[in-house]
């Protein structure tokens, strides 16, 4: 017996369309997730970077200098600030950070996403350096108590001190409406699939996409 089914042909490739890249921002009160989320978002997405921030603070144990941030001086940091070589800066908990600027308009124009684990001040900061190519997203605990939990259970502050963040969370989240997307980290995968959708979606928009028109011009030729 034959099988006479026309062959089913094989979809052409997408076509390569230049775009600008796009700044991703998480925010939360300290012990909410964003780090975590911001770690398995660059283990699994090769489009997006992460921003090395510069600090004063001391490195945390596990943090490299380069990778996780510029250790520098407050003096240094002063510096770069006086230099306009910051996009945002902010102080939290008495230490001073800040995105260096030069790195992140490279990515842009090249069509790289970066991403930014920053507080709720550097998002204003970086919204009025480069509003059209900034995506802000908040994330917040599903209760106190949970968030209580993650800060005592990740062993890196004192007492004194997770009291202390448990106490300035009220006021972080009070700044949700600032952002576009909110997100409950209650399970870290339905978390993920929230962060890859907004990506996905942010990505398409026309704005973003500086090489439609000339892709639209062109197939209108052949039409």
């Amino acid at each position: 017996m034959s099988n006479n089914h026309p062959r089913r042909e094989k979809p052409a490739p997408a076509p390569e369309i230049a775009r600008r890249g796009l700044l991703f921002v998480l925010s939360s009160p300290s012990g909410a997730g964003k780090t975590t989320i911001a770690r398995r978002l660059l283990a699994r997405d090769p489009q997006i970077t992460m921003s090395v921030s510069v600090t004063t603070r001391a490195p945390r144990p596990g943090e490299e200098a380069g990778v996780d941030y510029h250790f520098i001086s407050r003096e240094k940091f002063r510096a770069m600030t006086e230099r306009g070589e910051l996009l945002e800066y902010a102080e939290v908990f008495g230490n001073l950070y800040g995105t260096p600027r030069a790195p992140v308009e490279a990515a842009l124009a090249s069509g790289r996403d970066v991403l930014f684990d920053i507080d709720w001040q550097g998002t204003q900061q970086l919204a009025e350096a480069l509003r059209d190519d900034v995506v802000r997203v908040f994330v917040l605990p599903p209760s106190s108590e949970v968030l209580r939990d993650r800060l005592i259970n990740r062993a890196q502050d004192s007492a004194s001190v997770v009291a202390k963040r448990m106490a300035e969370a009220s006021r972080e989240i009070s700044h949700w409406p600032e952002y576009d997307y909110v997100i409950v980290n209650t399970d870290i995968a339905d978390s993920d699939a929230a962060i890859d959708a907004i990506l996905r979606a942010e990505r398409l928009k026309r704005h973003r996409r500086v090489g439609l028109t000339d892709f639209v011009r062109n197939l209108v030729k052949t039409l």
